[in-house]
């Protein structure tokens, strides 16, 4: 079992890494940003000292929902791009 996730943005460089790593290591990759500042309103509350508000990207919650399962069972996490 892996001790450790790292999540990456590129498929093939998690295929890399993986290789390198070894089973101590579950590479997995984000395909992208899965989060993001909304397009359509100010991405800051300027009344709560610029505070961002995030919103999930269309399409990323089956990338976040898997990176969560995965993370329950990981001692360590690392996010790399």
């Amino acid at each position: 079992m892996a001790k450790s996730l790292l999540i990456v943005e590129s498929p093939a460089k998690a295929r890399t890494l993986q290789k390198y790593l070894g089973k101590e290591f579950d590479v997995r990759a984000s395909v992208g940003h899965i989060r993001d500042l909304p397009k359509k309103e100010l991405g800051v509350d300027i009344e709560h000292n610029f505070i961002p508000k995030y919103v999930t990207i269309e399409g990323k919650n089956r990338t976040i929902r898997n990176s969560k399962k995965a993370a329950l069972i990981i001692k360590d996490i690392y996010l790399r791009s």
